[in-house]
């Protein structure tokens, strides 16, 4: 394969990639888990030929032919760090709604109102005095 042939390629993969990234992003946005994970192959599949193909990282900087190349492998890792901070930012929320949702201690008290409306101690499991 040509130079020139290579860095074609390449930019077409880059491209590709991108595509990806932007489908991931729009993925992840609206919650179609479904359609994120049927991405993966695609995107791991890009990002090995991506690997084989390119020249040293010397090469792609000091070579003024694969600027473009390099642009886009750019906003590939912008693309992908901005999918990663979404795909975080989604499980801290989950964290933080499960951990609001656990009770810390399970031997403590929870107020209910009775049958006649008024507050009540319920204490869960038995306790110590109990047994």
């Amino acid at each position: 394969m040509s130079e020139r042939d290579q860095s074609d390629r390449l930019l077409t993969l880059a491209r590709e990639l991108e595509q990806v990234l932007e489908q991931e992003f729009q993925s992840l946005s609206h919650q179609h888990l479904e359609s994120f994970d049927r991405l993966q192959p695609a995107k791991a599949e890009l990002l090995a030929e991506l690997s084989r193909l390119c020249p040293p990282s010397q090469e792609l900087q000091s070579r003024p032919e694969w600027t473009d190349l390099r642009e886009s492998l750019i906003r590939g890792r912008d693309a992908h760090r901005r999918n990663a901070i979404l795909i975080e930012r989604k499980l801290e929320a989950i964290r933080g709604t499960l951990s609001s949702l656990q009770i810390e201690n399970p031997t403590a008290s929870v107020e209910v109102y009775d049958r006649l409306g008024k507050v009540s101690r319920f204490n869960k499991g038995r306790g110590y005095q109990d047994a």
